[in-house]
């Protein structure tokens, strides 16, 4: 695989620290540009994140002494210095999804963190070993936006990458319903116990938006292309409550699923076991081995034993027992910031550069 340089827009942020952290030793992806927002620019990135490095690593000698671009004044200069970006950034909806085009139109493809773009019709959604195939929309796009190699693909919302993949691998056996409730963690919301001291002792039952985000972004990410855009799923029909836990990272749910034909227990957890998706027949550098972890202890998963399993880009499950409601119940566990954010990204950037979006 050639070496490809890669942007950062949104470096000073947490998801943006986990990719300087990511990117500095990755064995395709060289950071050559940086930027942020308009305050830090011409700022190096030491003086930048001073006081407020959330990683616990050392910030790389590769990037510390790197100049801030402005995110949007020097879009051009930047898109100039890379062979794509990724982009994590703080900023209303509507402000984002024009960045992000800019980026695109001046033919550097963006690899978002962000939301605004994930209900586009022809933005791809990409969850690497649950539908890659929604790469293949990306040529559509190009037509639209007018460009040779800009484009957007989108990460998903980082709580359905606790109970997705954990339900694809189900699929074969026809999902009627899904009830979920997901236990997230702090660092979700860009934050640690030291910047959020109400989270100490508390759980909070409401985050704005990830509720409607949790049922719906599941379907696309389930759809098929169909012409110039990406269809959703019609079903599962998920319901899906979110609460905010004082945990630093990981995402946790608990899902409760109903069945056209209930599948034996030993069925559900083969095909969890067995369970690899295009990332794996790829070997792509950050994908897991073995994507989905069945655990039998009672008590596991636990956030704070298994949330970095495979370099924290693994899922793991346990508790499958019988529900009296529904068929099933169980509990799954991703890291939000790894799995669920930046390490998910580069994940999808390695698919897209490995399947040839990138040349």
């Amino acid at each position: 695989m050639k070496n490809y340089k890669v942007g950062i827009i949104g470096a000073t942020g947490m998801v943006g620290q986990r990719f300087v952290t990511l990117l500095a030793d990755h064995p395709w992806f060289t950071v050559t540009a940086i930027a942020a927002s308009g305050r830090n620019k011409g700022k190096t990135y030491a003086e930048a994140v001073e006081g407020r490095w959330k990683m616990t690593t050392a910030i790389p000698d590769s990037i510390k002494d790197m100049v801030l671009y402005d995110a949007e004044a020097d879009a051009e200069e930047f898109a100039s210095q890379v062979d794509f970006t990724f982009c994590a950034v703080n900023m209303k909806k509507d402000v984002i999804r024009a960045l992000e085009e800019t980026y695109a139109k001046l033919e550097c493809p963006v690899i978002s963190n962000n939301s605004a773009h994930r209900f586009t019709s022809d933005v791809p959604m990409i969850i690497p070993e649950v539908n890659a195939d929604h790469a293949k929309i990306i040529p559509a796009q190009r037509k639209r936006l007018g460009t040779k190699r800009g484009f957007i693909a989108v990460k998903s919302n980082c709580s359905i990458q606790s109970y997705v993949p954990a339900l694809t691998a189900l699929q074969e056996f026809g999902i009627e319903k899904v009830a979920v409730c997901t236990y997230q963690a702090i660092s979700g919301a860009g934050k640690t116990f030291e910047t959020w001291p109400e989270m100490v002792d508390n759980v909070i039952p409401y985050i704005g938006g990830e509720e409607e985000k949790s049922e719906k972004e599941p379907m696309k990410v389930w759809g098929h292309i169909e012409g110039d855009q990406i269809v959703a799923a019609a079903e599962p029909v998920i319901s899906a409550q979110c609460l905010r836990v004082p945990v630093s990272d990981g995402h946790t749910a608990a899902a409760f699923v109903k069945f056209r034909t209930k599948p034996a227990k030993e069925q559900m957890i083969e095909a969890w076991r067995s369970y690899a998706g295009r990332a794996q027949e790829l070997e792509l550098p950050s994908a897991p081995k073995q994507f989905l972890h069945y655990f039998e202890e009672d008590d596991r998963p636990q956030a704070r034993l298994d949330r970095n399993l495979e370099g924290g880009m693994a899922v793991s499950i346990g508790r499958l027992r019988d529900d009296t409601i529904f068929d099933y119940r169980f509990v799954s566990l991703s890291h939000n910031t790894l799995r669920g954010a930046a390490g998910g990204a580069v994940e999808m950037a390695e698919l897209l550069c490995a399947e040839g979006y990138m040349d």
